[in-house]
């Protein structure tokens, strides 16, 4: 999971550090910085942002002023020199708080926490069922009762946990409905539930008594699902 991010900064010095150390976690993608926070609500109001790395003291209108001013979904990391700020910030509900100078480590240690909120936060908001076109009908099917799909000629079958059920819908149809990092596609006959797989042997998935190919075409991204949680 990409974590988009913002850097509001006034301190040169402190905003060179900052990117530096963003540059060295893989998931965190910068988007813009700001020196002052009149420029960083203006583009807050238009640009969607999940985390905000934002200094308390930037002249004009203060990190706090700014969070006040917000109607924020983003998570919050405040970077400051001063711990007098640490109560307010926590009472707006920021994500966690870093007294300058702070190490790489720390960083780190609040990125992933703000990680983890977004990757909470996005589970809470997905669906957990689909509903599949069989025969004359619409059947509800719970993701997390599917263990995997497979292709059989003209139809897909889906195997859940006490039923199998056949549809005409392609794989191109079922991928643009059922989230990747629940069930993925991992080879041109076969999608799988991710949270279903007992052991990867080789270039094959065991789900219960069935193996599953994976083909060169899927196996990087599917490699890179379950070695990133969310």
């Amino acid at each position: 999971m990409k974590v988009n991010c913002i850097v509001v900064e006034d301190e040169p010095l402190a905003l060179e550090r900052a990117k530096g150390y963003i540059a060295k976690v893989a998931f965190l993608n910068l988007l813009a910085v700001f020196d002052n926070g009149v420029d960083a609500f203006i583009f807050l109001k238009s640009n969607p942002v999940d985390l905000i790395f934002l200094d308390i003291s930037l002249g004009e209108m203060s990190g706090i002023q700014l969070l006040q001013a917000s109607n924020l979904s983003s998570e919050v990391i405040i970077t400051t020199a001063y711990d007098q700020y640490a109560l307010k910030g926590f009472e707006l509900n920021v994500t966690d708080y870093l007294l300058k100078p702070y190490t790489f480590e720390r960083f780190f240690q609040a990125a992933e926490r703000a990680r983890n909120n977004l990757a909470t936060k996005n589970v809470s908001r997905e669906k957990s069922f689909i509903f599949i076109k069989t025969e004359y009908r619409l059947e509800k099917v719970e993701l997390n009762d599917i263990l995997f799909i497979e292709g059989m000629r003209d139809y897909r079958r889906i195997h859940t946990v006490d039923k199998r059920i056949m549809t005409l819908q392609t794989f191109t149809e079922l991928e643009a409905e059922l989230p990747s990092h629940i069930i993925c596609r991992v080879h041109k006959s076969y999608m799988v539930s991710l949270s279903r797989i007992e052991s990867i042997e080789r270039d094959r998935i065991r789900i219960k008594d069935t193996l599953i190919p994976i083909s060169e075409t899927y196996k990087k991204s599917f490699l890179a699902l379950i070695k990133e949680p969310g």
